[in-house]
């Protein structure tokens, strides 16, 4: 959510005219368009065509900010793995918040779960970390509008295969979110397939809405993001598994006392 938030404030950093940039706002000047001026200089003065030069600079780009990208991955993985850890404490809290009868019984839970929490070590936001997502907004969203509007990338298609670019957009995507559920509790592992659709579907309806430039970059972006999480299934969780193990046999976990009423009627 936040993410998606942060996507819709940078558009606004690049002022739009009759669906058009106008050349304003600080995301389009300092980073939209030197990218479309690379995308061009290797398209027309190297003789690459658009469709390789999308692919060479949004390939470029998603390089520089990949260790943060794994490093975002890293901290949320490490809160929700320790979450995992001590789900032993946490969940009958949770329970209690989930069956309170009356706003003060939920209150109580709330406030017993924070001071959890705060006694293991927890972050109520799972590790998010805004630096890391701050710094890679501004390049995903220049990514995009400089392979949407910079000049000659429109009209341009890529080896007059538009739409078979999109189909494997939906693959692509599919695989991505199926793979996104195979680290999921297998508790929650349903409720997660059930809406590993809904990225692919619209992954397609953005691509057939958008040019042959736009499509070429959700595509690369999408073999980026499968590529993140593989790393994040097969590297990044087992190791951090391991970490919380050995970090809890040196220093087992305080047993959490609440100062927080739990007979409140």
């Amino acid at each position: 959510g936040l993410a998606l938030s942060m996507l819709f404030f940078l558009s606004g950093c690049v002022q739009m005219k009759n669906g058009k940039p106008t050349g304003e706002g600080w995301v389009y000047k300092f980073f939209a368009a030197p990218m479309g001026s690379v995308i061009q200089y290797l398209a027309n003065n190297l003789g690459l065509g658009f469709g390789f030069a999308i692919i060479i600079v949004t390939v470029i780009v998603r390089l520089l900010i990949l260790p943060l990208g794994l490093s975002q991955v890293r901290k949320m993985t490490y809160q929700s793995e320790k979450m995992a850890y001590l789900k032993p404490v946490f969940d009958p809290i949770q329970e209690r918040m989930k069956n309170a009868k009356t706003q003060e019984e939920k209150m109580a839970a709330q406030t017993e779960l924070m001071q959890a929490q705060r006694h293991y070590g927890m972050s109520m936001f799972g590790g998010l970390g805004c630096l890391p997502l701050l710094i890679q907004m501004p390049f995903f969203s220049a990514l995009y509008i400089s392979t949407r509007y910079t000049k000659g990338i429109a009209s341009a298609s890529f080896l007059g295969i538009n739409m078979i670019i999109t189909v494997i957009i939906g693959i692509l995507y599919l695989v991505q979110s199926w793979v996104s559920t195979l680290s999921v509790p297998e508790a929650q592992r349903q409720q997660t397939r059930n809406m590993m659709f809904m990225m692919p579907i619209m992954m397609v309806m953005i691509s057939i809405g958008a040019p042959a430039g736009g499509a070429l970059y959700w595509l690369v972006s999408g073999i980026f993001g499968l590529i993140q999480q593989l790393i994040t299934n097969h590297i990044i969780k087992p190791k951090l598994r391991k970490q919380i193990d050995e970090e809890f046999k040196k220093n087992p976990p305080k047993p959490f006392k609440s100062n927080v009423r739990k007979d409140i009627t």
